[in-house]
């Protein structure tokens, strides 16, 4: 029998069980099996709450939200989901399981939203793989040779295989866009300030670091973003929330948009031709639906980002470290964390706090000049990485700190800027190589701007659909029309 989690997106699914058609713990029990069958081999998930969430599908009420007992997989990082371990996939953090639930996961919950797990990350989130000590590598459906993306590559292996049709992502220099990329999804950064990561966290690296989801659609992107916006009150980058729902005003098109076109690196050299061609053709494509488009040189220096952006980074790592060595009554060791992580530590002691200040000042200068120079445009395209996916074993946490960094930041330069300028950010499923897998292009919109950047993303997709398109061999071959 055909499953309705291949046939149907979180929107379709919650709206088959408003009508009737089906029970939220029969799309629960799907969901399950899924996961049964392919999560062994896989890895995506590392823990799994199937009684939680039996116990909450019987208990859905569809007005909760256009969301309504669609299964859902948490990220092991960062927020807390009540009962479930928090571990960022750390050995410092084994044996700790949250108590109450981060202000994000109580709104997924209060919406009908049906956690079944949480998802496999990199240590502590900071790699575009998922391949840690602590809980093992997740595969990428698509080349099981090359990575899955991270650090939310277990939510978006989870989505892309069909586990589940939402998967909880966060991302302070790419980390839902380059799974999203690679894994064929929808992967949106949201605003500085969109929403919250309370109660326990008021500022995570001055507003860089956000968290969202990755779909398989655009409207599932958008009706989950309806769920967890806004800010708590006090907050210091709080944005208001728009009369209209997200959903909603995703399914309006826009007037004739402004988009400008970075095809080549912020330096002005070239990217993997595969990578410009699918710039190239996603322009042409807005091009087609009416929009106005131009090329852009974006221009900053990324060689001066990048040695604040590690600086800050090392600095925050140590902080949040230490603070967690005082909740759990000990110190972290270089024994509790992979070689790189450590490092960080061990950099961040350096830095005085005058330096911090300085640095932080100059993240603020870098995101208010790209902010205006991308003024003359509603939108910018540029590529989601320089390149195609890379192998595994590429972000190496073993290796030492430098040589970690010289890969890691090569790949982040069209990203990183972003969430300092506090930017929305879209990774959208529109290219592909020549070797059939999934190649992502980033558009960019102004502040607040999550609207505009969900609206084109509709035309878009409707111009160009995906979602049937982007689904894995390991899925194929799990028979997804066939059950």
């Amino acid at each position: 029998m055909t499953k309705i989690i291949d046939q149907e997106d979180g929107v379709g699914i919650a709206r088959a069980i408003a009508a009737g058609e089906v029970s939220a713990s029969e799309v629960l029990e799907e969901a399950i099996e899924r996961i049964e069958e392919l999560n062994p081999h896989f890895n995506a998930l590392v823990y799994k709450a199937y009684d939680d969430a039996r116990k909450l599908a019987r208990e859905v009420t569809p007005e909760s939200s256009a969301l309504a007992g669609v299964p859902f997989v948490a990220k092991d990082l960062a927020l807390d989901w009540a009962g479930m371990p928090t571990t960022n996939s750390c050995a410092f953090f084994a044996g700790h399981v949250a108590s109450s639930d981060s202000e994000i996961a109580r709104r997924v919950k209060a919406a009908g939203i049906i956690p079944v797990g949480k998802s496999n990350v990199p240590e502590n989130g900071w790699c575009y793989s998922v391949e840690s000590r602590f809980h093992g590598r997740t595969l990428n459906p698509w080349d099981e040779s090359l990575v899955p993306g991270g650090s939310s590559g277990g939510s978006a292996v989870a989505v892309a295989t069909h586990m589940v049709p939402i998967g909880d992502a966060s991302d302070l220099g790419g980390s839902i866009r380059v799974p999203a990329a690679i894994n064929g999804l929808v992967g949106l950064k949201i605003s500085r300030g969109r929403t919250t990561m309370g109660p326990g966290v008021v500022d995570l690296w001055s507003g860089s670091a956000v968290f969202n989801c990755v779909t398989r659609t655009v409207r599932d992107t958008a009706a989950y973003l309806d769920v967890i916006g806004g800010a708590l009150p006090g907050e210091p980058y709080a944005l208001a929330m728009p009369d209209v729902s997200f959903l909603e005003s995703s399914a309006v098109p826009r007037d004739r948009l402004r988009i400008g076109v970075m095809s080549t690196r912020p330096d002005g050299n070239a990217v993997d031709p595969e990578v410009r061609a699918a710039v190239e053709a996603a322009a042409k494509l807005c091009e087609t639906l009416g929009h106005e488009v131009a090329d852009f040189d974006l221009r900053y220096d990324w060689g001066n980002i990048r040695e604040f952006f590690v600086r800050i980074t090392a600095t925050t790592a140590t902080m949040m470290f230490e603070a967690a060595g005082h909740a759990m009554g000990r110190q972290v060791t270089s024994a509790d964390v992979e070689p790189v992580t450590w490092e960080m530590i061990e950099l961040g002691r350096q830095f005085s706090a005058v330096s911090h200040a300085v640095d932080t000042e100059r993240l603020r200068q870098v995101g208010r000049q790209l902010t205006v120079d991308q003024l003359p445009f509603d939108v910018v395209i540029t590529p989601v990485m320089p390149v195609t996916s890379r192998p595994l074993g590429w972000y190496d946490m073993s290796s030492s700190i430098d040589s970690y960094h010289d890969r890691l930041l090569e790949d982040m330069q069209f990203m990183v800027p972003f969430n300092m300028a506090g930017q929305p950010a879209l990774s959208l499923p529109l290219g592909s190589t020549s070797s059939g897998l999934p190649l992502g292009v980033q558009f960019v919109g102004g502040i607040g701007d999550e609207a505009v950047l969900l609206s084109l993303a509709t035309q878009l997709e409707e111009a160009a659909p995906w979602k049937d398109r982007m689904v894995p061999p390991a899925v194929r071959g799990a028979g997804t029309n066939a059950r």
